[in-house]
């Protein structure tokens, strides 16, 4: 069965996501839907050079999502402040580096997505030699505290979620 259905939680996910976007229960959207649902985890496991990831707490999963979606608005709030009402000469862009602790490719891409999704900062570039992100922030006041709150906020959580059974959270 898990040749076929690789992901069956993915594959549910999706054939949810292709009925709530055609708004309709008929028997042919619903038979498209499944075979796409299927067939795209299929496909896409070529990708996946690591596995699919396993997340082992989804209640850390939760606050993390909160914590992000949180963090997001706030970002959000404080970048279109400084757009409207900050001259330019006073926004105060910077590079910054940030040592990493995570080694785990799920954990590293769930990083970069929720720093890319949060306005203000980049996710540059990963430092592999010696383990350190490179980061963009939009104006930059507290360097300290950028490396804080990725490391707390961010990095500790995504660390409890992918590497916790002393893995990285991939099927081998």
């Amino acid at each position: 069965m898990k040749r076929l259905i690789p992901a069956p939680l993915l594959s549910l996910a999706l054939l949810a996501t292709w009925l709530l976007l055609n708004q309709t229960l008929s028997l042919a959207h619903i038979l498209l839907g499944s075979v796409l649902a299927i067939a795209a985890p299929l496909f896409a496991r070529p990708l996946m050079p690591h596995g699919h990831a396993r997340v082992r707490k989804p209640v850390a999963a939760m606050r993390l999502a909160w914590m992000s979606l949180a963090e997001i608005v706030r970002s959000c709030f404080n970048v279109s402040r400084i757009i409207l009402f900050t001259p330019a000469e006073g926004v105060n862009s910077q590079f910054i580096r940030i040592p990493l602790d995570m080694t785990s490719p799920h954990g590293l891409a769930m990083l970069s997505c929720l720093i890319n999704s949060t306005p203000g900062t980049v996710w540059v570039e990963l430092l592999a030699d010696n383990n350190e992100l490179v980061l963009h922030v939009f104006d930059l006041h507290d360097e300290q505290w950028w490396i804080d709150t990725i490391k707390g906020s961010y990095e500790q959580p995504l660390m409890e979620l992918f590497e916790s059974s002393g893995n990285d959270g991939a099927k081998p």
